[in-house]
């Protein structure tokens, strides 16, 4: 694989020579649009909305549209006056605790492969995050951009994640809070028992894109045999309100191989609740 760039960590007086490496890929399915008639690819055009005619690339500028209908153009020499310098450098700010840090601040990793001559501080950068348990901040320009990231020991080596800006996460309480509810001892215990059940190892190969394969799939079908009508498609079930916490989590234990066990220690509470119970004198 090719590295997206060369360049180097730097804290302090240290510089560790890395190559950047994408640490995700995505093969997304590409489509084109055609024409139904003839199957004839449909190409975009650059139209300006105010008489419908093309514009050619040449004729086209940036604006920033600061008011309804108003515009600032900015040309090339303006994106160059704000631009960042690209130094190739992972720049560490500071050093902060992994758990004080939003998680969705993370988006996009990167490893960072050591270079020729980097191992030992490479090395050293590493063993020195593990033992305090921190993490580096820095800041990293990647395609004339300039990202917030972070630097993380992964497994033998370390890895470059790219970090929102604080201000671009949308505040949560922007969003509908749940109006709280008492749960009851029943619906809890339930609920613990359906997760206990539920809980594997973790095998992240038995975790695929089912989506992704099945159209590839039903892309070679068409392929192979072009005229054959599409089989019916199932119909989803409406999701209804739940209403009977107690059942439903009842139904999914059973569904998941515990319930049997669930009903033997409500059964057996029951039981127990029923013998403390005073009798009740007659009138």
């Amino acid at each position: 694989m090719r590295a997206l760039w060369k360049g180097a960590i730097t804290f302090g007086l240290v510089t560790i020579p890395v190559s950047l490496f994408p640490a995700t890929r995505r093969e997304e399915l590409k489509f084109r649009l055609l024409r139904l008639s003839d199957q004839s690819p449909v190409n975009y055009k650059r139209v300006a909305e105010a008489d419908g005619k093309e514009v050619p690339w040449d004729q086209i500028v940036k604006g920033y549209e600061y008011e309804k209908g108003k515009f600032v153009i900015l040309k090339e020499e303006d994106f160059a006056r704000v631009d960042v310098e690209a130094t190739q450098t992972v720049d560490i700010i500071n050093f902060v605790s992994l758990k004080d840090v939003d998680p969705l601040l993370f988006y996009k990793p990167y490893y960072l492969e050591c270079a020729k001559g980097g191992d030992k501080a490479y090395v050293l950068l590493r063993d020195a995050l593990l033992d305090a348990g921190k993490i580096a901040i820095a800041k990293v320009v990647i395609r004339s951009r300039q990202h917030l990231a972070a630097v993380k020991p992964q497994k033998n080596g370390l890895m470059l994640e790219l970090m929102h800006f604080p201000q671009e996460l949308i505040d949560v309480e922007e969003f509908g809070q749940p109006v709280e509810k008492k749960i009851g001892k029943a619906e809890m215990q339930m609920a613990k028992q359906l997760i206990t059940s539920m809980t594997k190892k973790w095998e992240p190969e038995q975790y695929h894109d089912e989506y992704h394969e099945a159209l590839e799939k039903l892309i070679e079908e068409k392929v192979e045999h072009p005229h054959q009508k599409a089989a019916a498609t199932a119909k989803k079930k409406k999701p209804t309100n739940v209403i009977d916490l107690v059942s439903v989590l009842q139904e999914s234990l059973q569904a998941a191989g515990g319930g049997s066990s669930a009903r033997r220690k409500t059964k057996t509470r029951t039981a127990k609740t029923k013998q403390k119970r005073p009798h009740k004198k007659a009138a």
